[in-house]
């Protein structure tokens, strides 16, 4: 049975339409102006910017009296609220345990966060297990996350395969174990030159798709 390694965050839940979402939401909540959603997204930069900053960045532009614990936990409630998991999704990762593949779920990010996600969606009912960065006090790219994903699985990573639509943590990192990996491209063109994906496709359910098609021909 075939280890499935997939990311989180853009890959099987659109985490960027979630925190857009919110963003939306809580400017019109304070009176804001609703462009101010363009400077919001770049500040989160993604979800690669620490919550505590982000927090810290909005109470001083907007003047927020509440105090950062609090503006912390409205990013996590915020979040976790507009998170989506789309059913086709559900059903692609269906079929992939269908078919004898295993899905692990690797994530980076705080596990509080990342398991509300998990949990909350109902994603938790579609994968074998989960490893958060936090949890194991191990990020990816480091070949070390990859290990325990397999181990929490009880197989081999050889003939695992790697799903995410980060360049450097998903597909680096499965290139670091010599595994390989399909690419979220987002609308992006790929540009790393030192390792590439096995296959670069515009969502998920492709991805999952192609890992079948492309493992049975190999």
């Amino acid at each position: 049975m075939p280890l499935l390694l997939l990311d989180l965050d853009n890959t099987l839940i659109d985490r960027t339409g979630a925190f857009k979402a919110w963003a939306e939401w809580f400017l019109s909540e304070i009176g804001a102006p609703a462009y101010d959603v363009d400077w919001l997204l770049d500040v989160d930069a993604d979800g690669l910017t620490d919550r505590w900053d982000v927090a810290e960045a909005i109470r001083d532009r907007y003047a927020i009296r509440a105090s950062i614990v609090d503006m912390v936990d409205e990013l996590f409630e915020g979040m976790i609220e507009h998170t989506r998991f789309d059913p086709m999704v559900g059903a692609a990762l269906r079929i992939a345990a269908d078919a004898g593949w295993i899905p692990v779920i690797v994530t980076n990010g705080s596990t509080r966060m990342q398991e509300a996600k998990i949990r909350r969606t109902g994603l938790d009912r579609f994968v074998a297990d989960w490893v958060i960065s936090e949890e194991v006090d191990c990020r990816k790219p480091n070949p070390r996350i990859f290990e325990i994903a397999a181990e929490r699985a009880r197989l081999r990573l050889r003939g695992a395969w790697m799903i995410g639509d980060s360049p450097e943590s998903d597909i680096g990192g499965a290139a670091g174990l010599g595994l390989p990996s399909i690419w979220i491209r987002r609308g992006r063109e790929w540009t790393e030159r030192r390792f590439a994906p096995t296959r670069a496709v515009n969502g998920v359910i492709q991805a999952v798709a192609a890992v079948m098609s492309l493992a049975h021909s190999r």
